[in-house]
């Protein structure tokens, strides 16, 4: 019986773009199928098959079994849950993250600490999100301008579009907190269809853009109608989590 699908909430308006294959493979896997059985019974797309986590063999790194075997090995439980459906909705991403994991193996081999590139490829496939927005709204979120990007530009994020990719994001999101931050990846793809996402971020990816990290950071309750506490200016004065920009080296110092 796989452990936590019953307490997701799947009204939560980060869970729309994965609601309506994710109810119903979490429903199989509650109903006593393993998580790896219920996401194969739903894989019409992925190019991978789920496997249990067992059959993962003992010193062979994670991302080497799945590119060289095809399979991803699975546990029941909430992490491996949301894995699979992000290898459901965006296969394309999935694969090409997974050759790009494979690449970084094969050159250097599995090392105590990972360098840039597999730190950054890991750190997308964890918790990145994926935004469709104007030019005022990334500006202001790189900046990290909240008030500008969450109450002045408010209007605008009815014609944005977030997915929340990151798997271990998605789970960290059965239980909100305030301070949970996505690593944010602007789509340039006019198409908001996740097959069209997907084919666009496939060809986007590669490791040494990824090293640089493009990543902006975003408190993802933070968004307009994603938590009941925003629509309060006030939420967004928690300097804790809405944390202002890094002071550039060298910078004088306010007397």
């Amino acid at each position: 019986m796989a452990h936590g699908l019953e307490t997701i909430d799947w009204q939560a308006p980060w869970l729309i773009p994965w609601r309506a294959v994710g109810e119903q493979v979490a429903s199989q896997a509650r109903s006593g199928n393993s998580v790896a059985q219920a996401l194969n019974a739903h894989n019409a797309v992925a190019p991978k098959v789920f496997v249990p986590q067992p059959d993962l063999p003992v010193n062979v790194a994670y991302e080497q079994f799945i590119f060289q075997m095809n399979q991803v090995p699975t546990r029941d439980g909430l992490h491996d849950f949301f894995n699979g459906l992000a290898w459901l909705h965006f296969p394309k991403t999935k694969i090409r993250l997974n050759e790009l994991q494979a690449a970084q193996i094969a050159r250097t081999g599995i090392a105590p600490q990972r360098g840039p590139a597999r730190d950054a490829l890991t750190v997308f496939d964890e918790n990145a999100a994926f935004l469709q927005a104007s030019d005022y709204l990334w500006e202001a979120l790189v900046a990290k301008d909240w008030l500008r990007l969450f109450v002045d530009l408010r209007p605008l994020w009815a014609e944005a579009q977030l997915i929340v990719f990151g798997h271990a994001l998605l789970e960290k999101l059965v239980a909100p907190r305030k301070a949970m931050t996505a690593h944010v990846y602007r789509v340039r793809t006019a198409d908001r269809g996740l097959q069209a996402i997907d084919a666009w971020m496939a060809t986007e990816l590669n490791a040494d853009k990824l090293a640089t990290k493009p990543f902006a950071h975003l408190p993802v309750l933070g968004v307009p109608h994603w938590w009941p506490a925003n629509h309060d200016p006030q939420f967004y004065a928690d300097a804790d989590v809405f944390r202002p920009p890094r002071a550039l080296p060298g910078a004088a110092s306010t007397p």
